[in-house]
């Protein structure tokens, strides 16, 4: 059996699908023949894509709005994924924000986002396919993490590298708990374009990220295919992490 094979068929659930990593990895995934379910809160780039996809002869898309931040919406996400392909495979936990600025601006309202998205959008989507995969006895999760979660981004990063570093704890942690049967990855990309950059409301740490990313970012094509080479290997074989960097990146 190809390793193609091994995606051809499945059902993938991405949340932030509505541009960057998420949209890249649904049309990638698709073009190997997956079933796509797309979550994003903007539903028009969601439909948008998901015709694109539905017009090659390839795999198919659905998708249904979503916000990350309410449980029921991520529920209600994994429910599309059923109902409209009678079953789910993996879910790449994907949405997530870069807000950017030194602790010392105090900015609590975006530390409450990140913490929202990052963290509780990611514990949302494993609350809501987790029971399918161990009544199934089998499953994957991808959780999107960051290099941010393998090293303190400072200065300006801090609380943003806290939700990351959360998401490669839950994810091993998850592994412990379920890994006989079900699979989990985390998946820690540098600087990839994206619209993760324009997080930021403090001027000087936006300017600082932008100039960062515009030197150095790799297409999110490059993520796209790092989701797919760790859905694609056999049943046997759990790729637990993989850091991922463009080759100029030191940090």
């Amino acid at each position: 059996m190809s390793l193609e094979n091994n995606i051809k068929g499945k059902v993938v659930v991405i949340t932030g699908a509505s541009s960057g990593l998420g949209e890249a990895t649904a049309r990638h995934l698709a073009a190997k023949g997956a079933h796509v379910v797309l979550g994003a809160r903007r539903e028009d780039r969601l439909q948008n894509i998901s015709e694109e996809i539905n017009s090659k002869n390839e795999g198919k898309a659905a998708y249904i709005a979503t916000d990350v931040t309410k449980k029921e919406d991520v529920q209600a996400l994994v429910d599309k994924a059923v109902s409209e392909f009678g079953k789910i495979d993996v879910i790449v936990n994907n949405a997530g924000l870069m807000a950017i600025a030194p602790m010392s601006e105090v900015k609590v309202d975006e530390w409450d986002r990140m913490i929202d998205i990052n963290v509780k959008g990611v514990l949302y989507g494993v609350a809501a396919a987790l029971p399918i995969f161990q009544k199934q006895g089998s499953g994957h999760i991808i959780n999107l993490s960051s290099v941010a979660g393998v090293k303190v981004f400072s200065p300006g990063g801090t609380v943003y590298s806290g939700t990351k570093f959360a998401v490669r704890a839950i994810s091993e942690g998850l592994r412990h708990e379920v890994g006989g049967k079900i699979r989990t990855t985390s998946i820690e990309p540098g600087a990839v374009d994206s619209e993760l950059k324009h997080g930021s409301s403090h001027k000087e740490s936006l300017e600082n990220v932008g100039e960062f990313y515009n030197n150095l970012a790799i297409p999110s094509d490059s993520v796209a295919r790092t989701i797919a080479f760790a859905i694609e290997q056999p049943a046997d074989v759990d790729v637990n992490e993989i850091i991922l960097r463009p080759t100029a990146q030191d940090f």
